[in-house]
């Protein structure tokens, strides 16, 4: 047990949180040909290999898994959530961390719904986390509707 005076002096030390997606810390500056240091929440990659996993016992199946190459330059393994997938070599990927605790060695998922990666299929519940628009939403008009209604209404 520290004295007052001790911890006037010395002060207690603040444990450090590390981060567990190391891949998603730092930017590569291709100006200058080095590492910056950056915390992102996301980073874009492109698809190297896109192939299946077995996970641990004592589960059994065949996990849908992509190795990336991101922004930064590093190579990652990341998981591809929900059933069914477009994603194929070249594929352009929007990952985030988490881990996947029964496939060893994978610790960043690919986002559904943003960019390459389309939402999954004929889902109704937890959309938001696979990327599936709402059934029977309204799709957003595109400029040609938008030039071809404002046609319409100056014509009559």
């Amino acid at each position: 047990m520290p004295t007052v005076n001790q911890l006037v002096r010395k002060g207690r030390q603040r444990h450090k949180t590390k981060s567990k997606s190391l891949a998603l810390l730092g930017s590569f500056n291709s100006l200058k040909n080095r590492m910056t240091k950056t915390i992102n929440p996301q980073k874009r990659g492109v698809c190297l290999v896109v192939r299946t996993m077995t996970p641990k016992k004592p589960n059994s199946a065949l996990r849908k898994i992509a190795r990336v190459r991101l922004s930064n330059r590093k190579e990652i393994t990341a998981y591809i959530p929900g059933e069914g997938h477009n994603l194929q070599e070249h594929s352009i990927v929007l990952v985030r961390g988490g881990r996947v605790k029964d496939l060893p060695g994978v610790k960043y998922h690919i986002v559904r719904g943003a960019l390459d990666a389309a939402g999954v299929e004929n889902r109704k519940k937890g959309r938001s986390k696979y990327g599936t628009k709402r059934e029977g939403a309204v799709k957003a008009p595109t400029e040609d509707a938008q030039s071809e209604t404002a046609a319409k209404d100056s014509g009559s």
